[in-house]
C-alpha cells in the first residue's frame, strides 16, 4: 500500500473536509445557544456534520472513510472549534471509529452495516479507560455485561457505545472493551454541567445485565497487538500510525479544539473591541486603548505558537507513520506534554480576551462567554490535564522511575 503526503500540507480530501469545516463556522455560531440547552447537537448540526464526512475521518478507505492523517486533525478539528467547541468534540468522539475498525470481523461488520444511513457517530466510547467501569462475567458464547459508565459523549446521537468492563477468567482478572448496541443501554439525565454542555457526555447504564457476543468484546490487553495490525488490515495514514502513534492522534483531536476556540474568541473579541466604548476613558473604542492592543497582541502570539506545536507534532506524527516507525513511551509522554501546554495557553489567550473585553461577556448571548467556560471544561478533562502530565514528564526529567500515561484506569495491562 502506497500513502504520500506533503507533511507541511493536508491530504486532498483532508482540505475538502477542513474547507466544509470553516464553511460550517457561521451556522455553528447561529446553533450555539441551541446547542447548549439542548445538551447536544441539533438536528441542522449532526446532520452538516454527517454530510461533510466529520465522522469519517478516522475511518479507512475499505469502509468508506478517509483514514486522515495527523496534520488533517489539526486542520479539521481546529476549524470546526471556531464555531462551536461542542461541535468540534464531536468529531473527537467520531476518532473512536479507527479502534473499533480494528476489532473482529464479524463486530466491524455489524457496526459498520449503517456508515451510509446513519446521522451522527456510528460509535463512542464511555469510561473505556475509566478507573470505574462495569462487569462482565463468561457465559454461554459470550458476556453477561452490566454497570454504569460515566462521559458517554455523543450518547444522545450514537449506534453503538463502547464501554469499559473488568472481568475474571481461569482465575485472573482482566480488563475489556465491550460494544453495546444502542437498544442494550439506558441514557442518564446526569450531564449539567458549566461548559461543553452541547457534548451529550451522559452517563450511560444497563438495565440488569444484558448479553454481548464473545466478538463484541476484546480484551484490552491484546489491544497492542490489535493496534499493530493495522497497516495489513487497511490503507490510509491513520492506519500506518503505531499504538503510540494513534494515541497522539487522539490527544491532537483534544487540544485541536483549544486551538479553534481561541481563534474564534479572538475573531469576536477584534469584532466587538471596534464597537464598544470604554467605560471610563476617553477613547472612541476598546480597540483604541493601548492595554487592550497589549492583550490582543499576546494573545495573538499564545494562539500561533499553540498552533505551531501542534501543527508540528502532527508533522511528525505523519513521518513516522509513512515511515513506519512508532513513539518510544518516553517520547509519548513529552509529546502529549507539549500538546497539554499548547492547551493551556490557549485557555490563557481566552481569559486575558474576555477579561479585556469587560463585562459585556457575562451576557449569555455574547459567544465569549461561553468559549471560557468550554476551555475550563476541556482543560480539566483527564487526558489532556496539566499538572499530572507534567509530574509524569518531571519524573523524566529528574531520572525517577516512570509513570505509565494511563496508568490509573489501566493498571493491569499498562506497562
Amino acid at each position: 500500500m502506497a500513502d504520500t503526503l506533503e507533511l507541511t500540507a493536508q491530504s486532498e480530501a483532508g482540505r475538502r473536509l477542513r474547507d466544509a469545516a470553516a464553511a460550517m463556522v457561521p451556522m455553528l455560531r447561529g446553533e450555539a445557544a441551541e446547542i447548549e440547552r439542548q445538551g447536544a447537537m441539533t438536528p441542522a448540526v449532526l446532520s452538516a456534520l454527517t454530510d461533510a464526512g466529520i465522522f469519517k475521518m478516522a475511518v479507512p478507505p475499505e469502509l468508506g472513510g478517509y483514514a486522515l492523517g495527523a496534520r488533517d486533525v489539526v486542520e479539521i478539528v481546529s476549524a470546526l472549534a471556531r464555531g462551536d467547541g461542542s461541535a468540534a468534540w464531536m468529531a473527537f468522539v467520531g476518532s473512536g471509529l479507527r479502534m473499533v475498525s480494528m476489532f473482529p470481523q464479524p463486530l466491524v461488520d455489524e457496526v459498520f452495516a449503517q456508515r451510509d444511513t446513519w446521522v451522527g457517530p456510528l460509535c463512542i466510547g464511555a469510561s473505556v479507560f475509566s478507573t470505574s467501569v462495569g462487569t462482565a462475567r463468561r457465559a454461554d458464547g459470550g458476556w453477561l455485561v452490566s454497570g454504569r459508565w460515566a462521559f458517554g459523549s455523543g450518547c444522545r446521537h450514537t449506534a453503538w457505545a463502547a464501554v469499559g468492563v473488568e472481568f475474571e477468567l481461569g482465575g485472573h482478572p482482566g480488563r475489556g472493551m465491550a460494544l453495546l448496541p444502542r437498544e442494550d443501554f439506558e441514557i442518564l439525565d446526569d450531564w449539567k454541567v458549566m461548559g461543553l454542555s452541547g457534548t451529550s457526555s451522559n452517563g450511560i447504564t444497563t438495565s440488569g445485565e444484558v448479553f454481548v457476543p464473545d466478538h463484541r468484546l476484546v480484551d484490552m490487553a491484546e489491544l497492542g497487538p490489535i493496534m499493530d495490525e493495522a497497516p495489513n488490515r487497511y490503507s490510509g495514514l491513520a492506519f500506518r500510525a503505531g499504538m503510540r502513534g494513534a494515541m497522539l492522534t487522539v490527544c491532537l483531536y483534544n487540544v485541536s479544539i483549544a486551538l479553534g476556540m481561541a481563534a474564534g474568541v479572538l475573531e469576536c473579541f477584534a469584532k466587538q473591541a471596534r464597537k464598544r466604548k470604554p467605560f471610563n476613558l476617553p477613547y472612541p473604542s476598546v480597540a483604541e486603548m493601548p492595554s487592550v492592543q497589549v492583550v490582543a497582541g499576546k494573545a495573538r502570539a499564545m494562539i500561533n505558537n499553540a498552533g505551531t506545536l501542534m501543527r508540528a507534532h502532527a508533522d511528525e506524527i505523519d513521518r513516522r507513520s509513512l515511515a513506519g516507525e512508532d513513539f518510544s513511551a518516553p517520547e509519548e509522554s513529552e509529546m502529549t506534554m507539549d500538546l497539554v501546554y499548547a492547551t493551556n495557553l490557549c485557555e490563557d489567550a481566552i481569559n486575558s480576551l474576555q477579561v479585556a473585553i469587560g463585562s459585556s461577556t457575562a451576557a449569555l448571548s455574547n459567544p465569549i462567554q461561553r468559549s471560557v467556560r468550554d476551555i475550563r471544561v476541556l482543560a480539566s478533562h483527564g487526558a489532556i490535564r496539566i499538572d499530572p502530565l507534567a509530574e509524569i514528564n518531571g519524573r523524566q526529567v529528574l531520572g525517577l522511575p516512570p509513570f505509565s500515561m494511563f496508568a490509573g484506569g489501566l493498571a493491569k495491562v499498562a506497562g
